[in-house]
């Protein structure tokens, strides 16, 4: 690895890894709750009931905890169509037979109710922002706009027909992909989400996560019950080949193999992530499919898997991983060196409940789905260089602030 790569990876290290003491929900983050500042930041989680749940002050929900650099910063959180305001129901006059014959009268209600997230799974972002969500019980992909409450919709029934809808991905051209594990089918919707076209059918038994290789034009599809991943061309949709497959021995866990692999991932060059779901680790291949290392163990401790699934990498090439039954994400470096973590089991934003899916947008806005929630929570990953940045800002102010004297303990130092 260059020297400069390694620096950055240590310095992301050094400002991100915290103790299992700072899972603690919002341990890190003094006067989170309630406060002087509640009004200008604090809010309610949607759909929460006031009194069970406490307002926050979004501001300071950050990772690692101040004075520390933050790296992670949480945003906002989307669960549907907004619930509208409760609304009177609506008397329809009766008539003086039906008054007569005992009909008992129904009041009528005027609202339709909202579309809301139960079980979200795959997440991706198009090239407007738009953030895109595969509810596999409600059978529709959510369309949220993060600017104002407007939600879209590709509805079941109505522009496709979907079974049991999984993985989503989306090209440099705005083309989504979404794979149905039911129909063995990936379907192809425009940038206008009209349907264009599915392949996959003859070829994979299980889709689940999938990924867009831009640069190759790959996708890459995770299929469970084949335990492979199948390597399609993103502009032919043929099938080019498969990488991995299951052990020669059920219980091996030899390299290039996989226990039910449920979500992969693609890096800047070309690199392939798989979650080896079952193996409770993470394999990585090259463009053309040779193996070239792996990482993770069994285990609930920092740095150890409870059933890896949503897999995604961010722009200096830290590797996040949604842990299902640990209620966290994991971030590690290219080495599988753990950098950071943060997530407990709860309602509280920062906080999971089956994290399943994770993507990292252009943005670099870091979306994380949770199926027994029924959520998604964004946060902000801060770059490297916004990160040395702020360093470099800090160090000069505190130059500039400080005095050749020495001030009595305590005290603040004066400009």
């Amino acid at each position: 690895m260059p020297r400069a790569q390694r620096n950055s990876t240590v310095g992301f290290r050094k400002s991100l890894t915290w103790t299992l003491a700072g899972l603690l929900a919002f341990s890190f983050a003094p006067n989170a709750f309630g406060g002087k500042k509640k009004k200008a930041q604090a809010v309610v989680p949607e759909g929460e009931a006031v009194a069970n749940e406490p307002a926050i002050d979004i501001g300071k929900l950050v990772w690692p905890r101040p004075p520390d650099i933050a790296r992670i910063r949480w945003l906002q959180q989307f669960r549907g169509e907004r619930v509208a305001e409760p609304v009177q129901p609506v008397k329809k006059k009766q008539g003086w037979m039906d008054r007569l014959a005992g009909v008992k009268q129904v009041d009528e209600i005027s609202t339709v109710p909202p579309h809301v997230l139960v079980e979200p799974y795959g997440v991706a972002a198009d090239s407007k922002g738009r953030i895109y969500v595969a509810d596999t019980y409600v059978g529709a992909i959510f369309i949220f706009n993060a600017e104002s409450d407007k939600v879209e919709f590709i509805h079941n029934g109505k522009e496709v027909h979907f079974e049991q809808i999984i993985g989503l991905a989306i090209d440099e051209d705005d083309r989504l992909f979404v794979s149905d594990s039911h129909l063995r089918t990936v379907f192809v919707f425009d940038a206008a989400h009209r349907l264009v076209g599915s392949f996959g059918q003859e070829s994979l038994e299980r889709p689940s996560g999938i990924a867009m290789d831009t640069r190759n034009r790959f996708l890459y599809v995770a299929d469970v019950v084949k335990d492979h991943i199948a390597v399609f061309d993103a502009d032919s949709l043929k099938l080019l080949r498969t990488i991995g497959g299951p052990p020669a021995k059920v219980g091996d866990e030899d390299a290039g193999t996989f226990a039910r692999p449920t979500n992969v991932a693609v890096d800047a060059n070309g690199n392939v992530y798989v979650a080896d779901t079952l193996n409770d680790r993470i394999q990585i291949f090259d463009a053309d499919g040779n193996f070239i290392s792996m990482f993770g163990r069994a285990g609930d401790g920092p740095g150890a898997f409870g059933r890896p699934k949503g897999l995604a990498v961010d722009r200096d090439g830290h590797i996040w991983v949604a842990d299902t039954s640990m209620d966290r994400v994991q971030v590690f470096d290219r080495e599988g060196r753990l950098a950071g973590f943060f997530g407990m089991h709860g309602t509280l934003p920062g906080q999971f409940i089956l994290p399943t899916g994770i993507a990292i947008d252009k943005q670099n806005r870091v979306l994380v789905s949770e199926q027994f929630k029924g959520r998604v929570q964004v946060f902000r990953y801060i770059t490297d260089v916004e990160a040395a940045t702020e360093k470099s800002g800090r160090e000069k102010n505190a130059s500039m602030t400080s005095s050749p004297q020495s001030s009595p303990a305590g005290t603040e130092l004066k400009p």
